[in-house]
């Protein structure tokens, strides 16, 4: 053991690592291959709530609605912000995923290689990485933004297939109003620039040893992951039907509206059917008027049965979609679910239901 630094014993995996200074419970996991429940890695979520079960942490900048002070006096701590005062063990909640590929997180540097516009709100970043990256579509990764000294998370947007033939990841990046970091990237990152980032991160991922029907529900922004799964999916040679609802405001925000309609062409099994919310008129090809969860229920006739579920986009559309895919006779063992976490949406109680986030 190097100076300043303490043993983490995880159970019940019964594993014992080394976690340096200053170094979270959940990044130390994460470089040891060791996946611990995780989702905004910023304290908000509650996602990667664990038991202290012996030692000392610092619980660090855990948001008092993601850890709330009777769970504090309990001995819990959020495995994204606490750092080790001592050795420690932990008992955390690990689901066996046999789908789930556990690969180590590493740091990249990156060389901005291409941005595209590709709506009024969203931007499309082309980055070359340094060396390989191994990710399961649908995994994101921490973007460190320049002379802020923050991360930021963003989906991987193209395949593993697609990245490992270019050397480039996408990501798609919606402008937050009034966010420091979204303004620097739209606005001042350049082609050319050198960025950094580390990951895989997350356990968004299509369970294919299932071989069932797969339903996948996007809003906004959220169709990075989608994509990545998709397209992963129809390259592989996936002959299970896979329908993508994809919803947006206007026709001016539905991106990568063209590439779905020419892959549902391409393959038969897969069925692209955009929504959307505010005006469809003005669409050049069929659309549904109205939300995500609205289009997917008539599509279905309201009834899911037999599919599983993948959704991606802010709470209230994953809210809605959950409701609607569980009065269509899908249950919580079936749907997968990644959402956009602010600090906003930190506040809002989750589902009791579900442990997925």
């Amino acid at each position: 053991m190097t100076a300043m630094s303490h043993q983490l014993t995880i159970e019940p995996l019964g594993v014992t690592i080394e976690v340096a200074e200053g170094q979270t419970m959940l990044d130390a996991a994460l470089r040891n291959g060791l996946y611990l429940p995780h989702a905004c890695c910023h304290g908000l979520c509650g996602t990667c709530k664990v038991q202290i079960a012996d030692g000392e942490v610092d619980l660090g900048d855990a948001n008092p609605f993601a850890l709330m002070d009777f769970e504090r006096e309990e001995g819990k701590a959020l495995a994204c912000c606490a750092t080790l005062l001592d050795d420690t063990v932990i008992e955390a909640d690990i689901d066996d995923e046999p789908d789930a590929e556990i690969i180590p997180v590493k740091d990249f540097s990156a060389e901005v290689v291409r941005i595209e516009q590709l709506t009024p709100t969203i931007k499309a970043l082309h980055l070359r990485l340094n060396q390989p990256i191994h990710f399961q579509a649908g995994q994101y990764i921490q973007l460190e933004i320049p002379r802020l000294h923050q991360n930021r998370a963003f989906s991987i947007a193209n395949s593993p297939a697609d990245v490992a033939a270019t050397g480039m990841i996408e990501l798609n990046i919606r402008r937050v109003p009034g966010g420091e970091g979204t303004a620097y990237l739209h606005e001042k990152l350049a082609v050319g620039d050198r960025i950094r980032l580390a990951g895989p991160y997350g356990r968004f991922f299509v369970r294919k040893s299932a071989n069932q029907p797969l339903v996948f529900m996007a809003g906004g922004s959220g169709l990075s992951s989608p994509r990545s799964m998709i397209r992963d999916l129809l390259q592989e040679g996936c002959t299970q039907p896979i329908t993508l609802v994809y919803g947006q405001r206007s026709t001016d925000e539905l991106y990568y509206d063209a590439e779905f309609l020419e892959l549902a062409e391409r393959y038969p099994n897969f069925s692209y059917v955009p929504a959307l919310s505010e005006s469809a008129a003005d669409a050049n090809h069929p659309v549904v008027q109205g939300f995500v969860h609205e289009a997917a229920k008539s599509h279905f006739t309201n009834n899911f049965s037999g599919h599983k579920a993948y959704l991606c986009g802010p709470p209230a559309m994953i809210d809605a979609c959950i409701t609607t895919l569980m009065q269509g006779r899908l249950f919580e063992r079936d749907i997968f679910f990644e959402k956009f976490i602010s600090a906003a949406d930190a506040q809002q109680v989750r589902s009791p239901l579900f442990k997925k986030v």
